[in-house]
C-alpha cells in the first residue's frame, strides 16, 4: 500500500536542527515507498535530494510572529481540507492533524526552564506576550484534539513532559529518536579536515578545543558555556558554530570575560563537520532541547558530549562513558565535566559512535511507517 502523507513545517532554515530532520524524514520516507506533500510557507528547490517530492506553498500576508503563525495555521488547516491524504503530519502546533510530530517539545516547558535565568521583569513581559499565550494556546489544543491519533516524541523526556502537563493518553505517545547519518558524520572527518580547520581557526594542533553548535543562544545555553570555559586553563579554546540575534552582545559577554583570544565565533554554517573534526569534546549545555541533532552528530564524529539534564540526549549519554550530563546552570560541574572528557576524549568518543550507530535514518523511517500503518490499519 502507498501511503500518502502530507507533512506541516513552517519555513526552512538551512541552520535549523529541525529543517534538517524534515529533509532528512522526507528522502527516507520515500525511499520506503510512501508518497510525501509538503506543506510550508518556504523551502528550497536544493531542500529535498528528491526531485519528485514538491512542497505546497502556503504563504499568506503577515505581520509580526503572532500573526506569522496564526495564518499559517489557518492556510495549512485549508490545504489539508483541500487533499486527499491518508495522513497528515504536522511540525507545528496545529491542531488539523492525525499525528504531531513534537520537536519541538513542550513550549510550557521551554518556558518553565527559561525563567531560571530571568529577571521578575522578563518573566512578566512573557507572561503578558500575545504570541506566547498564543503558542500555549495552540498546544493545549492540540494535545485536546478528537482528530489526533499519535504524538512522535523524539525523546522519553519529551513524553514525559506532554503526560505531565496535558495528561495525554499514554496509548498515543511514541517515542522515535532522530535519526544521524554515520556515512557523512564520522571519526574519519578527524584525519580528513582537522588540521586544516584547526589551522584556519588559528588553534594549535595539542590545544584542548570544545564545540558548542546551536542557534538561539539563550535556549541552547552559550552563557553557561562561556562560563565553564572561563574556568578552565588558559591553553583550553573554544568554538560557538551558530546564529543570534544578539550575537553581538553574547561576543561582548565572551570578551568580559577575558575570552576574547580563546573562542571563535563562526556565525551560521551551512557544513558543520570541519568542526566536528577539529574538536575535541562537544559542549551544550541546554536549558531545554527536546533532542538535537547537534549532540548526535557529535556523537557520530566520535566526540564525547557534555549536556544538561533537559536535554533529550542525555537519555543516550552514560555518565564517563561517552559524556556527561550535568545541570544547565552548574558551570563549575560542567567545566569538570569538560576536562575529565578531553582527559578520555579518544575512548568516550568511540563509546559515543556506538552509541548512537543504530539510529540510522533506514531505522527512523522504518519506525514511521510502522507508526502510520497501525494507525491505517482496520479496526
Amino acid at each position: 500500500m502507498t501511503l500518502n502523507v502530507a507533512l506541516i513545517r513552517g519555513r526552512y532554515d538551512p541552520f535549523g536542527g529541525a529543517e534538517r530532520f524534515v529533509q532528512n524524514a522526507v528522502e527516507a520516507l520515500a525511499a520506503q515507498g510512501a508518497r510525501l506533500t509538503l506543506i510550508t510557507r518556504k523551502w528550497p528547490a536544493h531542500a529535498s535530494a528528491d526531485p519528485g517530492i514538491a512542497p505546497l506553498l502556503v504563504d499568506p500576508f503577515y505581520l509580526g510572529s503572532l500573526w506569522r503563525d496564526q495564518s499559517f495555521a489557518r492556510a495549512a488547516c485549508e490545504a489539508v481540507d483541500r487533499g486527499n491524504f491518508d495522513l497528515v503530519q504536522s511540525h507545528e502546533r496545529i491542531a488539523c492533524c492525525d499525528v504531531y510530530r513534537a520537536g519541538d517539545g513542550v513550549h510550557a516547558e521551554w518556558l518553565a526552564q527559561r525563567r531560571r535565568v530571568q529577571s521578575p521583569f522578563k518573566q512578566l513581559g512573557v507572561r503578558l506576550n500575545p504570541h506566547h499565550r498564543y503558542l500555549l494556546l495552540a498546544e493545549r489544543e492540540l494535545f485536546r484534539s478528537e482528530r489526533l491519533k499519535a504524538v512522535i516524541c523524539n525523546s522519553h523526556m519529551v513524553k514525559d513532559e506532554i503526560l505531565r502537563h496535558f495528561a495525554t493518553p499514554a496509548q498515543k505517545l511514541c517515542v522515535i529518536h532522530n535519526s544521524v547519518d554515520s556515512q557523512q558524520f564520522h571519526p574519519g572527518l578527524k584525519e580528513q579536515q582537522r588540521a586544516n580547520t584547526r589551522k584556519a581557526l588559528r588553534i594549535a594542533k595539542s590545544a584542548p578545543l570544545f564545540l558548542f553548535v546551536g542557534s538561539g543562544f539563550e535556549r541552547k545555553g552559550l552563557i553557561a558555556f562561556l562560563m565553564s570555559l572561563a574556568e578552565l586553563p588558559g591553553d583550553c579554546r573554544g568554538v560557538v558554530v551558530g546564529k543570534d540575534k544578539r550575537m553581538m552582545a553574547f561576543q561582548m559577554f565572551a570578551d568580559e570575560l577575558g575570552l576574547s583570544a580563546r573562542v571563535h565565533f563562526t556565525g551560521g554554517v551551512e557544513d558543520v563537520r570541519p568542526y566536528y573534526a577539529a574538536a575535541d569534546v562537544f559542549v551544550l549545555p541546554t536549558l531545554y532541547d527536546p533532542f538535537p541533532n547537534a549532540c548526535l552528530e557529535a556523537m557520530a564524529c566520535g566526540l564525547p558530549v557534555v549536556t544538561s539534564n533537559k536535554c533529550g540526549v542525555a537519555e543516550l549519554i552514560e555518565n564517563g562513558s561517552n559524556g556527561r550530563v550535568c545541570d544547565a546552570l552548574d558551570t563549575p560541574r560542567i567545566a569538570e565535566a569538560m576536562q575529565s572528557c578531553f582527559a578520555a576524549a579518544a575512548q568516550m568518543g568511540a563509546a559515543a559512535r556506538q552509541r548512537v550507530a543504530a539510529l540510522t535514518p533506514q531505522h527512523m523511517a522504518e519506525q514511521y511507517l510502522a507508526l502510520y500503518r497501525t494507525l491505517l490499519a482496520p479496526t
